[in-house]
């Protein structure tokens, strides 16, 4: 088994290769990727053997420290793809060889922010246990909510009354990419008004993604009297329908009309086939800081906690044996 460094003329391979990986997402992707442009110095390796792809692994040198690789910074986890063919022992030697390969590149640490177990088609945690025994320390931990789309908790109260409100209200959803503008005009006056921030993308990026990925990215749309007064951005995946962006305008708030939205998006991500709906996380401050109210009220639709590890490893550390 080696590692070698990614090269564009890998992009299609690469993009097959996701396509199988047991907790490949759309986001692994070069072609999301590549969007960042020259934004990041991309470090990402290929783990083979005899020529064959065992694994891929998406990483970038750390944009503030000269020293970090992260896999990735320009999405939301990264971690190692594989299809099945890296398990228990085969995990830990690729991690092994990945450090050495960084290790003799200059770098000295290496934070991984691990795929969600939701997003997995099968079970693949095998990186993580490689973490634990290459002594990986976890240095953040984000809450997330999620449904079961299979087994949904009762909604409260508040939600179901909420929703007949919105119904009666005259709230209706319509999904569709001409309604990427009035979403992100609401969501841009809704994170300025309540926190004094813009979002992480702006506008022409997430157009770009959504042209690039159709079926991955949609725009779901909550009207009252024909204007957008809520909607959410999903970011749909095999297993996962995840709301990247969430806004609601004071009208919006008024009517309720994100519990209509909502319960369009969970319904069309069941009858889809996916697995799980994903609200996102509720965390300030890497994960130290909760907004119990966002977070409670992202479970009142019938959902509960999922969370998104973060975890560095020393370079020159060497493996957790048997105490």
């Amino acid at each position: 088994m080696l590692v070698r460094p990614y090269q564009e003329a890998d992009a299609v391979q690469w993009d097959e290769f996701c396509a199988g990986a047991l907790s490949g997402t759309f986001l692994h992707t070069r072609r999301f990727l590549s969007y960042h442009g020259d934004r990041f110095l991309d470090r990402s390796l290929i783990i083979e053997e005899d020529g064959r792809w065992l694994g891929v692994f998406p990483a970038a040198q750390h944009p503030q420290d000269e020293k970090c690789i992260v896999s990735h910074p320009g999405i939301t986890y990264g971690g190692i793809l594989h299809s099945g063919q890296l398990r228990g022992s085969l995990m830990i030697g690729a991690l092994e060889r990945i450090r050495s390969h960084y290790r003799e590149l200059g770098y000295t640490e290496l934070t991984y922010k691990a795929v969600p177990t939701i997003y997995h088609s099968s079970a693949s945690d095998d990186d993580l246990y490689a973490l634990f025994r290459l002594g990986a320390v976890r240095v953040r931990c984000d809450l997330s909510c999620a449904i079961d789309l299979r087994n949904r908790l009762p909604k409260s109260e508040r939600r179901r009354r909420s929703f007949r409100k919105a119904l009666t209200s005259g709230v209706r959803v319509e999904q569709g990419d001409g309604f990427a503008t009035p979403i992100w005009d609401v969501l841009t006056e809704n994170l300025a008004r309540k926190h004094g921030v813009a979002p992480v993308h702006v506008l022409s990026d997430i157009q770009l993604l959504a042209r690039r990925f159709p079926d991955n990215i949609r725009f779901v749309a909550g009207l009252l009297n024909e204007t957008v007064v809520a909607g959410v951005v999903l970011f749909i995946s095999r297993m996962t329908h995840h709301a990247q962006y969430i806004a609601s305008s004071c009208v919006g708030n008024q009517s309720c009309a994100l519990d209509v939205v909502f319960e369009h998006c969970i319904a069309s991500a069941g009858a889809q086939g996916a697995g799980w709906f994903d609200f996102g996380i509720s965390n300030e401050r890497g994960g130290c800081v909760l907004n119990d109210g966002l977070y409670g009220y992202k479970c009142e639709f019938g959902g509960g906690g999922v969370i998104h590890e973060f975890f560095d490893l020393t370079l020159s550390g060497k493996e957790r044996n048997e105490p």
